[in-house]
């Protein structure tokens, strides 16, 4: 049997899979995902991606019941790649917001059932919930069917394996691509179809997923400076229409603070605009709102809330490289000589909190999977990224966009700062470039700028971690390749000093724009 599908698998990418609807990714490619999926679990160095407990049938207590998957019930099948007998896996699946998630998702389970998988699945969701589900249920994997803040055009799939463990191209992906583009039958060769289909649960995990994240944070402490401090916090939320305003419901019941909605109720046609705070055009809402409800505070999300975004109380947006100082100094505080991990593009500010906190802070090369790793590798309680994405030991290593700004709030409320003054003595400190891009016309060319930019400031202390960062006593800077666009990404930072900081922001764009 000849099939018309012909995948474009240009939508897989390094970390997930991406692409527009439903010309790259559709139902038939969502099928074949689920398909294959348990095949890649079983790849050398996958099996053991978490310890996965496939006995562990409670995973939540609100399970609101089963369903079949219309297949009939038999015994184990055998595995056609080595012969040993199946295990029913449990995998966790969830979608956002996007109009084309629950079609997509539909064929997603399909494809898993058929292959002999059981589904958990909890319905519309942020990404984060998935890894929550997959972990602290002890599920064999997880597949979150969204887009985070692409157009309203795109869709895609974000896929761990047991404990949460990010699915990349290093470990799985790459043949998960491989099964997904081959025909039917060239597959159906290598392995038998499941004699036994799997099951599907609906389950509502949100009220378990709340307590987990309210346990980061002191709530006894927290209402008692509500109600007897006068540390009644109004903060904006501004869910962008995306995945994130139930959970912001559910967290405005419980917390001691004033909560300002905006744009909160979930819709797929993103009606004011593609949740993705980092674009200028759509901080507006948020920045105006702080300021018109005199707030203390504003948070903003993208559209699956693995990221989120702060305000200050004139609205302005907090710059990611001091949130990681910012969520540093929270966990030293309760977790005093733990370690910290930071990317190495500017981290002056978030080692001298470690150093002054008396905790380790730890580099790491930039990317999620990455920094996962070396906090399972060295137990660190934290690790965060200048892009907005912050790692918890506790959350299975893996980002959040929710924990971050329930611990800034509660830093913000044990003192009698406003927001603005709690972070302008680490900006004036560690001034910071912010990421500057420049494009270029091949990674040929990216590299000889790099070059021409290492030979310039060979006197100075140079790493190459990621990219290249050179420190200087007063200033440092750290250059590198895009790893999915022709661009060059710098960032600058001094010690205490704006003017040098313009001077040499100035000085190496001139070099690396002349150099193009």
């Amino acid at each position: 049997m000849k099939h018309d599908f012909e995948p474009d698998t240009s939508c897989f990418g390094s970390g997930d899979i991406r692409g527009i609807y439903p010309t790259q990714v559709n139902e038939e490619l969502a099928y074949r995902i689920g398909r294959y999926f348990r095949k890649i679990l079983s790849l050398p160095g996958e099996g053991d991606a978490g310890a996965a407990n496939s006995n562990a049938h409670d995973v939540y207590s609100a399970v609101n019941g089963s369903e079949s998957s219309g297949i009939n019930s038999g015994a184990d099948g055998n595995d056609g790649c080595d012969g040993e007998k199946k295990r029913q896996l449990r995998i966790a699946v969830g979608h956002d917001i996007r109009l084309s998630g629950p079609s997509l998702k539909k064929a997603l389970v399909r494809g898993l059932t058929e292959a002999g998988c059981d589904v958990v699945d909890i319905g519309q969701c942020g990404t984060e919930m998935i890894y929550f589900a997959t972990a602290h249920g002890k599920l064999d994997g997880g597949i979150m069917v969204t887009a985070s803040h692409n157009p309203k055009s795109y869709n895609g799939f974000k896929l761990v394996g047991g404990g949460a463990r990010p699915i990349s191209k290093d470990s799985g992906l790459k043949e998960l691509e491989r099964f997904c583009r081959a025909e039917p039958e060239q597959n159906q060769k290598e392995e038998s179809p499941a004699e036994k289909a799997g099951m599907v649960e609906q389950a509502d995990i949100l009220q378990d997923y709340i307590e987990h994240l309210l346990s980061y944070v002191d709530m006894d402490g927290m209402c008692r400076r509500a109600e007897e401090g006068g540390r009644r916090l109004r903060i904006v939320v501004n869910a962008g229409n995306g995945a994130a305003g139930p959970v912001i419901d559910a967290l405005a019941g419980r917390l001691p603070f004033e909560f300002i909605k905006l744009n909160n109720t979930p819709d797929g046609n993103f009606p004011n605009g593609v949740p993705n705070p980092l674009l200028m055009e759509n901080r507006a809402a948020t920045a105006d709102a702080v300021v018109a409800y005199k707030a203390d505070a504003g948070i903003a999300w993208d559209g699956d809330f693995d990221r989120c975004f702060m305000f200050d109380e004139n609205g302005s947006m907090i710059e990611g490289y001091y949130m990681v100082g910012l969520l540093a100094e929270a966990f030293l505080k309760k977790f005093p000589q733990a370690r910290i991990i930071h990317d190495p593009r500017v981290y002056w500010n978030t080692r001298d909190i470690c150093r002054s906190l008396g905790g380790e802070a730890v580099l790491c090369r930039s990317g999620h999977s990455f920094i996962k790793a070396k906090m399972r590798e060295i137990d660190a309680v934290y690790g965060g990224e200048m892009s907005a994405h912050h790692y918890f030991r506790d959350f299975a290593y893996c980002d959040s966009g929710m924990i971050p700004w329930l611990l800034v709030l509660e830093l913000l409320q044990q003192g009698s700062r406003k927001f603005s003054a709690f972070l302008a003595e680490r900006m004036a400190m560690y001034p910071c470039s912010g990421e500057i891009n420049s494009k270029v016309d091949s990674v040929q060319a990216a590299e000889e700028i790099i070059g021409a930019v290492q030979a310039k400031y060979a006197d100075g202390q140079a790493d190459y971690t990621d990219g290249l960062s050179v420190a200087y006593p007063d200033w440092r800077f750290n250059i590198r390749k895009s790893n999915t666009e022709p661009v060059i990404r710098l960032n600058v930072e001094t010690r205490g000093d704006r003017m040098m900081l313009q001077e040499k922001t100035e000085e190496l764009l001139k070099l690396i724009r002349s150099a193009d």
